[in-house]
């Protein structure tokens, strides 16, 4: 086997432990939500914070009056609520999932409104199933709000993180098949030529 496909091999074969490891830890979340979506909550505090801190450095290289009051005030903005969320995980959480709720109920608005304009189209109405589903979860989620926090915001990562991974999983699969084939026609092919009788 060439360098280029052992190279190859190796990296999806790290693809393929890096898959498992997600759906494992989709599969945590979605067993103990509460902490994973406590954990959500904090990275994106931080997350927060350090936008916060490249706006100020945004400010800093403005040009305009203007530019320099609309970037600083972003950074206090970014920064506050990251501290927030920081500090007070727990009510952070609460908002955070109410914010899912409404970006929820938008998508499945939009979803089934561009599913109408498509209708006559294959497909449409795989979009419209998808929009109602999408405002069925937000419904869910919203009418146990602020209980739902506990669950909601885990739950979901921890499904995204299990499909992404699946689907990580099988094109890392369909890859190192694919290399083994190429691997077994190249040996295959470099054997020396059958004469004729």
């Amino acid at each position: 086997m060439t360098t280029v496909l052992r190279k190859a091999r190796e990296s999806a074969t790290w693809s393929i432990v890096f898959s498992v490891l997600m759906m494992i830890g989709g599969v945590l979340a979605m067993v103990i939500p509460s902490v994973a979506g406590l954990t959500v909550t904090v990275m994106i505090g931080w997350l927060l914070v350090v936008a916060g801190v490249l706006h100020l450095g945004f400010a800093w290289r403005g040009d305009r009056v203007a530019t320099i009051i609309g970037e600083i005030v972003l950074a206090v903005l970014y920064a506050a609520i990251g501290v927030y969320l920081i500090a007070r995980p727990v009510p952070g959480l609460a908002s955070l999932t109410l914010a899912i709720t409404i970006y929820l109920v938008v998508k499945g608005l939009v979803e089934g409104a561009i599913a109408f304009k498509l209708r006559p189209l294959p497909g449409s109405g795989w979009l419209l199933f998808d929009g109602v589903l999408t405002l069925v979860i937000a419904a869910m989620i919203g009418a146990a709000w602020p209980a739902s926090s506990t669950w909601a915001v885990g739950v979901l990562v921890g499904v995204a993180l299990l499909s992404s991974g699946l689907a990580r999983l099988m094109v890392s699969l369909a890859i190192r098949r694919m290399l083994s084939w190429t691997a077994t026609t190249r040996s295959a092919g470099s054997g020396a030529p059958v004469k004729a009788a």
